[in-house]
């Protein structure tokens, strides 16, 4: 078992490996998710030569920690990071991509300072005490791509005149994935967020909530997302 140690405890992950592959993909889950969720979507990864890294949250899987607090973002972030390095360290020579669900995207958003909250409802960034990074922990230019899967709407306020925090860059490619019946994290956020960010890839999943990765749409989900990281890695990232 795969472990390092982080500011709070010892934080455990997985890889996946792939002997030649095209890119490494670090994942970062929600709540009440951990990295032994993910052997499916690990699975149709591997199959398009992308390695995986999945981290378990704090207090989730067999990292260390409270699972009812997992931290504030500022933490989640380092936690982040640390896995990051590692996994760029590893195999320093590949493209490295980041994705993050729910929690795990505001994180990844965080890791590149724009996770940050709609002026108008700042008070919904409580469940991560109102901190956030500002600056990124991870470069824009060092990343083949990022994927976000069922971000909140607290970490949606990038992209307005004056927001604070780190704009992201136009040549960074993104894709967001959202199920249209999500009451978790409604839809209608991220539509608005595309919107002020015209380059991501986005795309809406009928008949699905919050968790896509693990509902009936789940194998396309997966197929959509391993066939736009090689897209991506490729230069060739799909545009809505």
């Amino acid at each position: 078992m795969l472990f390092f140690d982080g500011a709070r405890g010892r934080m455990h992950y997985r890889r996946w490996p792939v002997e030649d592959a095209l890119a490494t993909a670090v994942l970062l889950p929600g709540i009440g998710q951990h990295s032994g969720h993910y052997h499916r979507f690990a699975r149709t990864l591997t199959a398009t030569d992308i390695e995986l890294w999945a981290l378990d949250t704090s207090g989730h899987g067999l990292s260390e920690g409270d699972p009812e607090n997992p931290g504030t973002l500022a933490e989640l972030v380092a936690d982040a990071l640390i896995l990051v390095e590692l996994a760029r360290s590893s195999r320093p020579e590949r493209p490295l991509l980041l994705m993050g669900h729910s929690l795990g995207a505001v994180t990844a958003l965080g890791l590149l300072g724009a996770a940050v909250p709609d002026t108008a409802t700042a008070t919904d960034l409580r469940a991560v005490e109102g901190k956030f990074p500002v600056t990124p922990s991870v470069p824009a230019e060092t990343l083949a791509g990022l994927v976000l899967s069922g971000v909140p709407k607290r970490a949606l306020g990038g992209g307005t005149p004056g927001a604070p925090g780190t704009p992201l860059p136009r040549d960074l490619p993104i894709l967001a994935v959202h199920g249209m019946e999500d009451r978790r994290a409604p839809i209608d956020a991220m539509k608005v967020w595309t919107g002020r960010h015209d380059w991501v890839s986005f795309l809406e999943y009928a008949d699905a909530g919050h968790d896509l990765l693990h509902e009936r749409v789940q194998a396309r989900v997966a197929a959509d997302i391993a066939e736009w990281m090689r897209g991506a890695v490729a230069g060739l990232a799909r545009q809505r």
